[in-house]
């Protein structure tokens, strides 16, 4: 059931893509995660499908089951208080009903946004073709309209991660694909790259897409404050930050076996009371701080 809340948060969400200001919106794979992007005063958080389905077992690439999908994401919509955008990958589904179903089982646990991409993983025919695509937005547009919520929808786009064509080629690809989304229904185009994407691309895509662009946050884009100054509306992390937490704990790990000591470890965490706090009233017992 669609409930007043839901219906408010939604409508904050899609006027957070239309400033002021860049909607930078971290990417979470668990509940303690979005917690502390919640208390560090981010207005919103975003799920991602790769850190959530390595932190139940799977690789990437709808591998995952829906079910156990829906489930991370209702533990984490549940869990915070700010909208929630749910990474539903392609929809766990080919056929436009189908993948609104999908949408609508993310919105019965509480999220409010939804990522949709169009890339098949298949390597001979990685992309959705377009006009399927179109019907696939479509789909999950007329379902939420008629429970009565505007879902944000997020239409990503892999052109760049499949890399086929020239840079140009590329370029006109996502912007005809960009616009095609928007006028199904997408509110949000977002066109994650390897790195490729440059400042003059990136202009020419929220110049020549007629919707709020999302870009990927990496060591090669630009600053928040130079992707805002260039228009782009909505900045996400991916996988990133948990590689980033992985590659810590692999630190740590390490040190133990290398030399027997605690440096990495103890250098920068937080208390036992600090994380504690995140779950006041969820229950209790002894533990080791």
């Amino acid at each position: 059931m669609i409930t007043l809340e839901q219906r408010r948060q939604a409508d904050a969400f899609l006027a957070f893509h239309h400033g002021p200001g860049i909607l930078v919106l971290p990417n979470a794979w668990d509940v303690v995660s979005a917690r502390l992007y919640e208390l560090e005063g981010f207005g919103a958080v975003a799920t991602t499908s790769a850190d959530i389905s390595s932190t139940l077992g799977y690789p990437d690439g709808q591998r995952i089951s829906l079910d156990e999908m829906i489930g991370a994401v209702g533990r984490i919509a549940a869990a915070v208080a700010v909208p929630v955008s749910a990474d539903l990958e392609a929809g766990y589904a080919i056929q436009p009903e189908a993948v609104a179903r999908s949408a609508e089982a993310a919105l019965r646990v509480g999220a409010v946004g939804i990522n949709l991409e169009d890339a098949t993983g298949e390597p001979a025919d990685p992309l959705f073709d377009e006009a399927l695509q179109v019907e696939r937005i479509g789909a999950v547009r007329e379902m939420a309209t008629s429970v009565g919520i505007h879902l944000v929808v997020n239409a990503r786009t892999d052109v760049y991660l499949v890399g086929d064509g020239t840079p140009a080629d590329q370029l006109h690809h996502a912007i005809r694909r960009g616009n095609a989304y928007r006028r199904a229904g997408a509110d949000c185009v977002f066109i994650p790259d390897m790195g490729t994407l440059d400042r003059s691309s990136i202009a020419r895509l929220v110049q020549e897409i007629d919707a709020p662009i999302n870009v990927v946050a990496g060591d090669r884009m630009p600053s928040l404050p130079e992707l805002e100054e260039i228009g782009v509306a909505r900045v996400t992390f991916g996988p990133r930050p948990m590689r980033a937490t992985l590659a810590l704990v692999r630190r740590m790990a390490r040190e133990w076996v290398a030399t027997g000591t605690y440096t990495v470890m103890t250098a920068d965490t937080l208390s036992y009371d600090e994380v504690n706090a995140m779950f006041e009233g969820r229950g209790g017992g002894a533990a080791l701080a």
